[in-house]
């Protein structure tokens, strides 16, 4: 009778060893597969997290607008910006529509594809595409440097004025906004401004 007690009880421990044997088993299987999907979800967080600083420095529907003492109004707008890391006053643009707003003056507008803006001296450069327009002027090219402490817009590369009466090609028209002088040139001495009449 005491026998089969303690056969009972070395059998229920077999069980129980048995039982934890498996049961370790089956933990240690699972575990590395439990550990490599937490390491893979902590690598994605980290990547993502990553993404996520490199992209905070670009921002959407961007706009700016400054204002000299003379009452003169300049505004920058953009589809998207992009904030320079190495000088975060310098912000590059992506479709641009600019306006400057002299005083007892119109309008001049300012559109392009790309540009960088300036946000301490509001000076802007314009690149692709640029279209100014101003009363019944038009001018295209492919850069426009736009100084607005010296007043001075420089229009370069495949320049292209016309008005009711011209069209007129150039490698360089400046314009003082201010005092709305301006000066075209061509970058070789020999080479000639091209003007054509519309008439």
């Amino acid at each position: 009778m005491y026998k089969k007690k303690d056969f009972k009880s070395i059998l229920l421990i077999l069980s129980l060893i048995i039982v934890l044997l498996i049961s370790l088993k089956i933990f240690n299987k699972d575990n590395p597969k439990k550990l490599e999907a937490e390491i893979q979800e902590s690598e994605a967080e980290i990547q993502e997290s990553e993404d996520n600083i490199y992209s905070s420095n670009i921002i959407t529907e961007v706009s700016f607008e400054s204002k000299d003492p003379k009452g003169n109004t300049y505004t920058v707008s953009a589809l998207k910006g992009e904030i320079d890391f190495s000088d975060n006053k310098i912000i590059f643009l992506e479709k641009i529509d600019a306006s400057i707003e002299l005083n007892n003056s119109n309008k001049i507008i300012i559109k392009s594809d790309f540009g960088k803006y300036n946000t301490e001296n509001f000076n802007t450069i314009f690149s692709e595409n640029v279209i100014i327009e101003y009363l019944n002027n038009k001018i295209s090219s492919e850069y426009v440097d736009f100084s607005i402490e010296n007043n001075l817009m420089t229009i370069s590369k495949n320049v292209v004025y016309s008005n009711l009466k011209n069209v007129l090609k150039a490698d360089v028209v400046e314009i003082n906004i201010v005092t709305k002088d301006i000066k075209i040139y061509m970058h070789e001495e020999l080479k000639k401004v091209k003007i054509k009449s519309k008439n």
